[in-house]
């Protein structure tokens, strides 16, 4: 019994395709860009408390090593990134955040 409830807690994130395609693309860069670097920062944070995704968590981990760059040292290369007055295109449609729209 114990173990159905632990099983029923684990979800799956409503973003999670295009996470995965996000993920997919970034484990076999050798040498990140700035956009790559805010997208795995990103991802790290969207995932970081929810309950489940257990294979994008372990994806992220192995990207971390690949790249030779722990979180501490990805945050912040991303916080230098934001302050030189990085802005991602507004064509690129996997930036997604938070789902809310504030185009209305």
């Amino acid at each position: 019994m114990i173990q159905f409830l632990f099983m029923s807690n684990v979800q799956t994130h409503p973003l999670h395709d295009s996470d995965k395609n996000i993920i997919d693309s970034l484990i076999t860069k050798e040498k990140p860009e700035d956009l790559d670097f805010i997208n795995l920062a990103r991802l790290i944070n969207r995932y970081k408390n929810f309950p489940g995704e257990n294979e994008i968590k372990n994806d992220i981990e192995k990207i971390l090593n690949f790249w030779k760059i722990s979180k501490n040292q990805l945050f912040t290369k991303t916080k230098y990134i934001w302050s030189k007055s990085f802005r991602p295109s507004n064509t690129n449609k996997d930036l997604v955040g938070s789902g809310f729209d504030t185009s209305n």
